[in-house]
């Protein structure tokens, strides 16, 4: 039996949850980015951040260093709560991979997500410009890192600390970085995306070009802020959020 509970934080009880969001978080990050996020959406929306191994309490576990296995690893998990309506949401390596989750649940035929959330990444099926940086000498890849405007001053002045992070952020950096798209079917279902206008490491043009991936509606919102503008500007993501999925829970 698959243990659902290493991969799915629920840090609080809905006991009328009409529909979940999952929550895939940024290369670096785990679950607890999201903490905040239940409870401050609706009390009928159970938000579910997953825990990817590597991180926090699957601190010593495997690292996934390619998206494929990753979403082959995860759908059995999700699959038994795919039982209510349901979107995703990720920021920037999170986007990616739940663009692929969605494309595999399309391909097996499970229930689809109502929508789409995505943050900080170019659309899939646009190359990245940027050098891979995963495999860079130590001191080069933490100068790389610093231009995302993310890395924390702690992770910078402790050398302990950032050797301990290092393997985790290579990994989910060769995530980004050795993903191949391939042409497929279109979504039916809406995609919002999130940017940051001065972001320096993602285009705002390269993030509208995620509405070439549905049928459906987009829309995209950008922000002040750089690479993670989604820690000062989560009140606002959230009201969106909030907005477009209590339009499905009526519906």
């Amino acid at each position: 039996m698959i243990d659902t509970s290493k991969w799915i934080v629920r840090y609080q009880s809905r006991p009328k949850v009409r529909l979940r969001l999952f929550c895939l978080p940024y290369a670096g990050g785990s679950a607890s980015i999201y903490r905040q996020w239940s409870e401050l959406l609706p009390s009928d929306i159970e938000v579910c951040p997953i825990q990817l191994p590597g991180r926090e309490n699957r601190s010593k576990e495997p690292l996934f260093n390619h998206v494929t296995p990753l979403v082959q690893s995860l759908l059995p998990v999700l699959r038994p709560y795919l039982d209510l309506p349901y979107a995703f949401f990720g920021h920037s390596m999170g986007a990616l991979i739940s663009f692929e989750l969605a494309r595999q649940i399309h391909n097996q035929r499970y229930p689809e997500p109502q929508h789409l959330f995505v943050s900080s990444r170019r659309s899939p099926h646009i190359s990245a410009s940027n050098t891979p940086i995963h495999q860079l000498p130590e001191a080069a890849f933490w100068e790389e890192l610093l231009l995302y405007g993310g890395v924390p001053d702690a992770l910078l002045q402790n050398p302990q600390i950032a050797k301990f992070f290092l393997p985790l952020l290579r990994a989910d950096f060769a995530i980004h970085e050795t993903y191949k798209y391939t042409p497929g079917v279109r979504f039916n279902f809406p995609i919002t995306a999130f940017g940051g206008l001065q972001d320096k490491k993602v285009e705002s043009e390269e993030i509208m070009a995620w509405r070439e991936m549905t049928n459906s509606d987009f829309d995209l919102h950008l922000f002040p802020g750089n690479h993670f503008f989604i820690r000062q500007e989560y009140h606002q993501i959230l009201s969106i959020i909030a907005q477009d999925l209590n339009r499905k829970i009526a519906a």
